[in-house]
Parts: C-alpha cells; structure tokens; sequence
C-alpha cells in the first residue's frame, strides 16, 4: 500500500499522472514538429509555381499553340490563350469544391487521415513535377497538371488542417498553427532565392529560359514530395468519434450541403466563418492584385516586383511568429482584429504611393508581409477552436473552400472599380470595406461562447 500525504494524496499516483501528461507532451510535440513540415513541403507550389512562375510560362505556351485569331480550342471550346490560365485555375477550383467535402467526411468517418493526406499530397507533388514536360505547344497538358495539382493541395490542406485539434491543447493551438505558417514562409523563401538565381543566371548555367522555367516548376513536386515524408511518419491516425445515425460519405455537393446543415446547429461556428469569408478575400485579392497594381499604376521593372514577393515571404515568418506569441498575450480574435486594421492601413499607404518608386512598394511589401502570416495563421487555430470533436476534416472543408473555392467578390469589385473609374488606386482602395466589414462581424462573434458551444474547452486567453 503506498503512502498518502497529510491532505491525503498518493505520491505514487500523482508521480504517475504526472508522468503520462509529460509522455503525452512529448508525443504532442513530436507530432507537431512533423506537422509543421507539411507547411514547409507544400508552400513552395504557392510562392514558385503559382505566385511567380505558371501564369506568364503556361500563357506563352497557349500562345504558341493559337490559331491565327489567338484562339486556342480545349475540347473545341474557343478560349483566348491569354485567358487560359485564368480558366484552369476556375476549373481547380471547381474540381476542389467537389471532392474536398466528400473527402473531408471520409476522413472524419475512417479515422484514417494520414492515407488520404499522403493521396493528397503525392497526386500534387507528382502533377506538379510533370510541369517539367511542359514546352513546345502543349498548353492542354499544363492545363490538366494544374487543375490536378491544384485542387490535390486544396485537398490535402483539408486534412491537414483537419490534425491541428488533435495535436494540440487548446492553449497551445496560437503558437502551433504560427509556427506552421512560419515553417510554410520559410520553405517559400528558400525555393524562391534558389529558383530566382537559376532564372536569373540561366544563361551562365547554359540554360535557355525555358529550361530554366520548368526546372523551377519541377523542383516545386520533388520539394513538395520530399518533405511530405516528414508529417506522414510522425503524424498518427486517431479512434473516430461517432455520432448516432452517421452513414456513408455521398457526393461532393451533398456533402458540402449536409456539412452546412450540421453548422447550423452551431451558429456561432457559422458566423466565425462569415467574417473569414469576408476579410480573407480581402486578403487574398491584395496578394493577387498587389503585383498588377505595382506594374500597371506605379510602372515598376518586373525585378522590383520579384524581389517584393521575396521580401514578403521572409517577413511573413515573422509575422507570424510574431503575431502567435500577441495572441498568446492578448488573445486570437483580439490579434486578428488588430491584424484587419492594420490590412487597412496598408490599403491606404497603397493608395497614396507615388509612382515610380521602388523603395516605397518596398515599405507596402513588408507591411503585407508582417501581417499576412499571422492573420491567416491565427485565423486558422481560432476556427479550429469552434469545430465539433469527430467534425475536423469535415469543417475544415468549409473553412477550405472560404479560404481557396469563395475568394472571387474581392477580385470582381476590384475589376469593376477599375473599369467603371479607370483607376488602379480607386481599385486598390475600394477594397478596404472587406477588412472593415470583416473586422465588425468578427468583433460580433462572442468566442468563449462559441468554443462552448462546440463542446470544446475554452483556452485561458481567446
């Protein structure tokens, strides 16, 4: 019999508990690290392929395939070359939106994450290696690598972001997720240099351009393929939480309709994710329009707008870290409220910056970059807080399809503006009313309330 202190406690089993929560540390650890790695193995395909190297190489590839009005013909549809890019990303999208919610239920519903998050993850990596094939006039197979490739890592970040409730409290969920941005920014600044000196020095590598180009794209799936290997040894499949009546995941739209059916039994949940919707396509129409309106409206050299992207994704790990550890400190929704207005202030600086100067795009640059990581990281951990056990996968299909299906308003009122008014700075300042609009539905969400009603334990500080 083992001995009891004066206020009656056992020194054996307080010695025992304390040692399972200190082996249950370190699993949580180990399995972080290895989830941090798939951020650093996928975001290399979002800064190399999509944000710098695809869009102008595929073009010119349709190009070289137009007939003699500049029509290329897929599947003997008429479309403008220039145009083709642009509807093959549109078609990911639709490919995405279709399978993420089915594959999200059959994650929920096997338990078994890791398979589908290693289909995910080596379909995309595989795709986007084949883009080394893509020369000559073969427009159609760029076409297909990037819906392939595209909606694979829509797919995967569904899953993946499907693990951070389970490997994480809820108090250490801020700081995880940043960190996992962070690694994500690091990946994308290490690639870039890499892929920029080749670019650039091609000639002194006996490289033609081209060449050049799909070494880039290429190198994109070998990273992306490498470092998945690092999440999927350490990351483990859990039991699955059931609930009564559950039956067989069904078609992508149904399920997407059944999954929006269910929130609506969590309406806080539901209005967390309105205001996402809103401020993240604010967010993601100034990273995409950010290099139009520096070529367009401010006439910078194509370099200035490279070396901008760069500053970006090195300033966005600090960002991040930096607003993971505010948040420690001040709370989530707090952080992301200051992040929105902060979103803001950026577009007004925007809108002011003479023409013609690198050093004040700069100065934009990092301004977005500060913010960027850590508004998305901490958005994430904070919606992760509002989702049902046995849920995960399955809401963040929603959260996914916010993030990369629905961020479409943001570019058409930019497009709109500019065509009504012929301004690029009206354009870029007209989107201030999504982080305003975002930041006041967002301050209406009452979080502790809303983690409780998730049946989720609240974190000390929200």
């Amino acid at each position: 019999m083992s001995a009891q202190t004066a206020d009656g406690a056992d020194p054996a089993a307080e010695g025992g508990r304390a040692a399972t929560a200190a082996k249950e540390a370190a699993g949580r650890k180990r399995e972080q690290q290895g989830w941090y790695f798939y951020d650093f193995a996928v975001s290399v395909y979002s800064a190399s392929v999509l944000t710098l190297f695809l869009g102008p190489y595929l073009t010119s590839v349709a190009k070289a395939a137009a007939d003699a009005e500049g029509f290329v013909h897929p599947l003997g549809i008429p479309v403008r070359a220039g145009s083709f890019f642009a509807y093959s990303v549109s078609a990911s999208v639709v490919l995405a939106v279709l399978v993420m919610p089915l594959v999200g239920a059959l994650a929920d519903r096997t338990g078994r994450k890791k398979p589908l998050l290693a289909a995910a993850a080596y379909t995309g990596a595989v795709a986007t290696a084949g883009m080394f094939f893509l020369e000559g006039d073969r427009y159609l197979l760029g076409g297909l690598l990037l819906v392939v490739a595209n909606a694979s890592l829509s797919v995967s970040m569904v899953v993946y972001n499907a693990y951070l409730p389970q490997i994480s409290t809820p108090d250490e969920r801020d700081a995880v997720s940043s960190r996992g941005w962070a690694f994500g920014y690091t990946a994308g600044s290490l690639m870039l240099v890499a892929n920029l000196g080749l670019y650039l020095g091609h000639d002194s590598f006996g490289l033609s351009e081209g060449m050049a180009i799909r070494i880039c794209l290429a190198s994109a799936g070998v990273w992306w393929g490498a470092f998945a290997l690092v999440p999927l040894r350490r990351l483990r499949d859990r039991g699955v939480v059931r609930e009564p009546g559950a039956g067989p995941a069904v078609s992508g739209w149904k399920q997407l309709v059944a999954t929006f059916k269910d929130m609506r039994r969590y309406p806080l949940t539901l209005s967390f994710l309105l205001a996402y919707l809103v401020y993240n396509d604010g967010v993601q129409t100034v990273i995409s329009q950010a290099s139009v309106y520096g070529a367009e409206e401010l006439g910078l050299e194509q370099s200035t707008l490279i070396a901008a992207v760069l500053l970006v994704q090195v300033l966005a790990v600090a960002g991040a870290l930096g607003m993971g550890r505010l948040a420690g400190r001040f709370g989530a929704k707090r952080t992301i409220l200051g992040s929105l207005a902060a979103w803001a202030l950026t577009l007004f600086a925007g809108y002011f910056l003479p023409a013609g100067t690198p050093g004040w795009f700069f100065a934009l640059a990092a301004m977005i970059g500060l913010v960027l990581g850590g508004s998305q990281a901490l958005s994430r951990s904070l919606f992760s807080q509002l989702v049902p056990a046995g849920k995960e996968a399955e809401y963040f299909s929603a959260y996914e399809m916010s993030d990369r299906g629905l961020s479409w308003i943001g570019p058409l009122v930019f497009g709109l503006t500019y065509q009504v008014t012929g301004s690029y700075r009206d354009a870029i300042i007209s989107l201030v009313v999504f982080f305003a609009l975002g930041f006041v539905l967002l301050a209406r969400v009452p979080m502790r309330r809303a983690v409780e009603a998730a049946g989720n334990p609240v974190p000390d500080r929200i």
